[in-house]
């Protein structure tokens, strides 16, 4: 059949330039260390930056989740999907990040990916007048909702203020709405938020942060970038994800209460979706106390010391650590194969760290991206240090 002979033609392409994907199957729960095909493996590869979806605490709060409200909602938040814990989750997240933010409101989403569709889209779909400045380096679910939003898309150089400045200067749009990660998911950067919230305050513009990398890992209280930086605007919409440092799963956006119910109205992802499981809401009301207390303060600072630990042990020479304060940890190798070949040698060795490459990061900049948690030791990130230095200089 020839349409299938196309698809592995393609297939084979990608085998040939080292950049076929591969799932591999973990029999344990998330943490630093899991099974996976019979073999205990060292884990440097999850989002999972506090190390709490194996928390107790939070499988307990799953099981009474499932036993208060069932096994799933049954339909669309608009329909009878919209549950108590639902209603409960959203008004304490409203509370979480409100603020640094003007009458907020927050709307929980089933995932990340789905959360940037609905804010982008209800933002500016149908809007003749309204154009998107999107950051270069922003999150696929960014790119597809701007694309899907149908408005103008300006893509500005990666935290190039000066280049944001002129675009939105030049821009006659009435509905200017400004994207970008807060920390940047395969860098590990974070994007210069205020002078990003100055400029469009400056032009009255949106700023749609996504805030999927710091929400849970970043300020004093975990509640993400905002904290960090000591934002507060009416300009702000904020995307959090609920999955990584939160430990369980879903996303929401918060914001001024007019644009959340902008969203509900408008926003095809949230409005023909069935909602998420209920009790997975009454679990992350346990994650937010979790995050928000002294446990949560306690894995923050863990995981800085760790972050401090594996930028003073790399002694690297060919390859390069690329700056990066956060979890996220990339060490730039370049070329895909050695990218691959490196992460093969270290998954002989026990440890798992994601090898990445193009399309999902540029041409020649592939990658292992090394992720740390506040579930890790020192004494296993030492063990990281001592492989990633001797594997380089072979």
């Amino acid at each position: 059949m020839e349409l299938l002979s196309r698809l592995d033609r393609q297939l084979q392409t990608l085998e040939q330039h080292s950049l076929i994907r591969q799932r591999r199957t973990v029999d344990t729960p998330c943490g630093p260390r899991v099974r996976v095909g019979g073999r205990e493996l060292l884990a440097f590869c999850s989002n999972d930056y506090l190390g709490l979806a194996g928390h107790p605490a939070l499988a307990e709060a799953l099981r009474e989740g499932a036993s208060l409200y069932g096994a799933g909602s049954g339909a669309s938040h608009l329909i009878s999907g919209h549950g108590r814990a639902h209603a409960q989750l959203e008004e304490r997240l409203a509370q979480f990040v409100g603020a640094h933010l003007e009458s907020p409101r927050a709307l929980t989403f089933s995932t990340g990916y789905m959360a940037n569709l609905a804010v982008l889209t209800g933002l500016t779909a149908g809007d003749k007048d309204a154009e998107i400045f999107s950051e270069a380096l922003n999150h696929a679910s960014l790119i597809d909702g701007a694309r899907l939003s149908r408005a103008k898309v300006s893509v500005y150089p990666h935290a190039d203020l000066a280049a944001l400045g002129a675009l939105l200067a030049a821009s006659t749009a009435a509905n200017k709405v400004v994207v970008s990660d807060s920390v940047f998911s395969m860098d590990g950067d974070l994007a210069p938020l205020p002078a990003l919230l100055a400029l469009c305050e400056r032009h009255g513009a949106w700023l749609v942060v996504d805030d999927a990398h710091g929400f849970g890992a970043l300020g004093a209280n975990g509640h993400g970038a905002l904290e960090h930086f000591d934002l507060r605007s009416p300009y702000l919409v904020y995307m959090g994800t609920l999955g990584k440092a939160a430990g369980v799963g879903g996303a929401f956006v918060a914001a001024h209460e007019i644009v959340i119910e902008t969203l509900i109205q408008k926003s095809r992802p949230y409005i023909f979706t069935t909602a998420a499981p209920p009790a997975l809401a009454h679990a992350l009301l346990t994650s937010l106390d979790l995050l928000e207390g002294a446990e949560g303060r306690a894995r923050r600072a863990h995981l800085h010391t760790l972050v401090a630990q594996l930028d003073a042990g790399l002694a690297l020479k060919r390859w390069r650590r690329m700056p990066s304060t956060t979890a996220i940890q990339p060490i730039v190798i370049g070329d895909s194969a050695e990218t691959m070949n490196a992460g093969a040698a270290l998954y002989e060795q026990g440890l798992w760290v994601g090898a990445i490459r193009p399309p999902t990061v540029p041409a020649g900049t592939a990658r292992l991206r090394a992720t740390l948690s506040a579930g890790h030791t020192g004494a296993e990130v030492a063990q990281l240090i001592t492989a990633l230095n001797a594997l380089e200089r072979t």
